[in-house]
């Protein structure tokens, strides 16, 4: 393992190359950054300057395609997210959507995948400033320590794989790290078939991440039973509050909690509410049934959906965190929320694939052998 260690963990040089401080992990001694008494938006931007948030989901891919000229490093008004408002926001990590919409499927939901891997790699490319590509979460910290904001290639949805195993891995090698489990025979309604739990074995192997938002909850705790990785929830809150379809039931999010996966909040009216009051209290209650180490955020910005107020782009976090501390939120929890619990999922999906490709070799299951 002390070769992954290195891996994670970036080295002396990396971390001098700026004077940000090294973020906080779980289970280490936690170190205030703010004066208590400082007003709380100017408290929430000292804790996000140390503590940045990785948003677990952007729409940008596809905004972008439509677009016939745009520069994110200098701002780009046409879209939510760009360089500037994401450094205005404090973001550290983002992970760009590869969904597509409804009515895409088979080699057209393959093909269009790629191209939109093909698209967010040229524009990361483009903005070498500002944005940088990793797939591990020792990367993500090189990048944050570079001052660039670390750019994660997912979630696509199931139907990306074909049903093949081979352009499962075939993703992975271009960049792919998240992967919803619904939208696919194998994980439907009813859950997942052997085959839809030989892929998230395979996903295992690679540390390729599931991701249960809008999977059905048949799907989702039978995700929680087979991985060895944790499991995401990109775009989750609370029903008990907001009856989404796409929101967990407690009973599923403490299965969660217990499972050690990640529920990620979403800033949208439709699924936390209106306002940002809204949002904490989802986050307030997600925390108190699955734990504080299980729960995070994710921005879902230039997804077609509207925001709450205050929060309408990229640049809003501080407003966020300022309502959390006005509840009285510490700041080992907030650190926790934004930077912390990603990076242990990170860290979680890398050490799982190491492990499991000692035990194991490539998977050649079919689905015609195993569901047919």
């Amino acid at each position: 393992m002390a070769d992954l260690q290195d891996e994670l963990h970036p080295t002396t040089e990396v971390g001098a190359l700026d004077d940000l401080p090294d973020p906080f992990e779980p289970g280490e001694p936690y170190t205030p950054v703010s004066d208590p008494d400082t007003a709380p938006l100017e408290r929430a931007r000292a804790i996000l300057a140390a503590h940045p948030v990785a948003d677990g989901y952007s729409g940008l891919p596809w905004a972008l395609r439509h677009l016939p000229w745009f520069d994110l490093e200098l701002g780009e008004s046409a879209v939510d997210t760009d360089v500037p408002r994401l450094r205005e926001g404090h973001v550290g990590a983002l992970f760009w959507s590869l969904h597509l919409p409804e009515g895409l499927a088979g080699d057209r939901a393959v093909g269009a995948t790629l191209e939109q891997l093909d698209l967010v790699k040229t524009v990361v490319h483009g903005h070498p400033e500002g944005l940088r590509l990793a797939g591990t979460a020792g990367e993500t910290v090189d990048a944050r320590h570079c001052g660039r904001v670390a750019v994660l290639l997912g979630p696509a949805g199931a139907s990306a794989l074909g049903d093949s195993l081979g352009i499962l891995r075939a993703l992975h090698a271009l960049g792919l790290r998240v992967l919803t489990l619904s939208g696919a025979s194998w994980a439907s309604e009813a859950g997942l078939t052997r085959f839809g739990e030989e892929v998230v074995r395979e996903m295992n192997r690679l540390g390729v991440l599931a991701d249960v938002s809008g999977a059905s909850e048949e799907t989702a705790r039978r995700a929680f039973a087979v991985s060895k990785a944790p499991v995401l929830c990109t775009r989750s809150a609370a029903r008990a509050l907001r009856p989404h379809p796409s929101n967990l039931p407690d009973g599923l999010l403490a299965a969660l909690g217990a499972a050690k996966g990640l529920c990620m909040v979403p800033l949208t009216a439709e699924q936390t509410g209106p306002s940002v009051r809204d949002v904490a209290d989802h986050l307030d209650h997600v925390r108190e049934v699955a734990g504080p180490e299980c729960v995070a955020l994710s921005g879902t910005y230039d997804a077609g959906t509207a925001h709450p107020q205050d929060l309408g782009d990229a640049s809003c976090y501080p407003y966020l965190i300022a309502e959390l501390l006005h509840r009285g939120w510490s700041e080992s929890d907030i650190a926790l929320l934004t930077w912390g619990n990603v990076q242990r999922v990170l860290r979680g999906a890398d050490f799982t694939a190491r492990a499991a490709q000692q035990r194991r070799e490539p998977s050649t299951a079919k689905i015609a052998e195993l569901d047919g």
